[in-house]
């Protein structure tokens, strides 16, 4: 179904969008090559991120997310953090793909 947004909105939807630099970081966020057996489902952002996503494969699911401005974190640049980790969360800077699909497999063990 449809939805229209109205004026304010609208207004306000463009106004994230450019707080939130999403032109930038679509040129910024590197590709990644997901395994073939893993799931991944695109979520919205919320609580700031910048890009979510989750992975799941083996009946464990595990969260991703992108921030890019420290605002749930403290890292000092764009990060990814995978929830949860070894009973705890997994952080790395944003262009270590390698090191997250490391982490979000071992996540996912």
């Amino acid at each position: 179904m449809k939805r229209i947004l109205t004026p304010k909105e609208s207004e306000t939807v463009f106004r994230a969008e450019e707080i939130m630099e999403y032109h930038k970081w679509v040129k910024e966020i590197p590709y990644f090559k997901f395994k073939p057996e893993w799931e991944v489902q695109v979520s919205p952002p919320f609580a700031r991120a910048v890009v979510r996503f989750r992975v799941r494969h083996n009946n464990k699911e595990v969260s991703v997310y992108l921030d890019c401005y420290d605002y749930l974190g403290f890292v000092g640049q764009p990060y990814w953090e995978v929830y949860p980790y070894e009973d705890d969360v997994y952080r790395c800077l944003m262009n270590n793909t390698d090191e997250l699909l490391n982490a979000i497999e071992e996540a996912l063990k």
